[in-house]
């Protein structure tokens, strides 16, 4: 049920979207995810501009969405939304990213990955597991949906930022044994966007990266964006940028001065709000954006 309430909200009206096909919604793994529970949405109350909230999945999903043909570049983009791996910050950085991506041109795969944190998990193992699943499964499908297996990214939002950077600089050792032939395609994004990821730093040594986060050269190339005022994320997004500098990676900054945690896709005048055209631009500069072949 919360997978087609999901769905329906990327039908939200936008011309860009008019002519895209309707979103696809896909179980992540085959047969019946152990420990199923009920998944609640919790809405915004009455006259509040809240975020729309998925508080537990236990069946994770990818839900699909095409560009319109006219527009299709053949690049893919996988979103991670936020939410302290507690919930899913459904809409704002989940749904309306899916509509920009698809706006100009990329097909847009939502990824609904396991939340709230397990016990035991503390390494979140599993979300990773999701993620990396994911990346899997779209390459696997990538002729189906039109897609270059070659720009296949990851977008992620605190979090899913998090996550962002756990598979980017985690894909040569899969956190769990394949389960089909789709597992034998690579689940590396090809490029990675980390919108003000959480908890990027060891908790002990707040100077360096969690043992977690193993960047080399081989990482991706990454576009990462975070606020000054960001007290939590902002020393972490600047250690990541650091770190993937020293190794000699492909990695764009862009630091607001005021923008907090937590604005995803929202509108405003404020300089934060471009963070997406500024991404735009980077996609375009790295050949993301150019006409799948036909």
């Amino acid at each position: 049920m919360i997978a087609l309430l999901f769905a329906a909200l990327l039908q939200a009206p936008a011309p860009a979207r008019e002519s895209a096909a309707k979103p696809l919604v896909i179980d992540l793994w085959p047969g019946k995810v152990p420990g199923e529970t009920a998944e609640p949405v919790e809405e915004p109350k009455p006259g509040e501009k809240g975020i729309r909230r998925i508080t537990s999945v236990s069946r994770p999903t990818i839900i699909v969405s095409r560009p319109p043909q006219e527009k299709d570049t053949g690049a893919a983009v996988i979103v991670c939304p936020g939410g302290g791996y507690r919930i899913l910050a459904a809409e704002h950085e989940g749904t309306d990213v899916a509509a920009w991506l698809t706006s100009i041109g990329m097909t847009a795969v939502l990824l609904k990955y396991r939340v709230p944190q397990r016990p035991g998990d503390g390494e979140n193992r599993l979300p990773l597991q999701d993620a990396q699943r994911a990346l899997s499964v779209v390459r696997t499908r990538s002729a189906e949906w039109g897609v270059d297996p070659a720009r296949i990214g990851l977008l992620g939002f605190s979090a899913g930022g998090h996550l962002t950077a756990n598979a980017s600089t985690n894909s040569d050792r899969r956190a769990y044994e394949p389960v089909d032939d789709a597992d034998k395609a690579s689940c590396r994004p090809d490029f990675a966007v980390l919108i003000y990821p959480g908890g990027v730093l060891d908790r002990q040594d707040k100077e360096r990266l969690s043992a977690q986060i193993r960047i080399t050269k081989d990482t991706p190339p990454s576009f990462l964006v975070v606020s000054g005022d960001d007290r939590g994320a902002a020393p972490g997004t600047l250690r990541l940028y650091q770190a993937l500098r020293d190794a000699g990676v492909s990695a764009e900054l862009h630091v607001y001065a005021t923008g907090g945690h937590g604005y995803g896709m929202r509108k405003s005048e404020q300089p934060w709000a471009a963070w997406s055209l500024r991404c735009e631009e980077w996609m375009k500069s790295r050949g993301l954006l150019k006409p799948a072949s036909r």
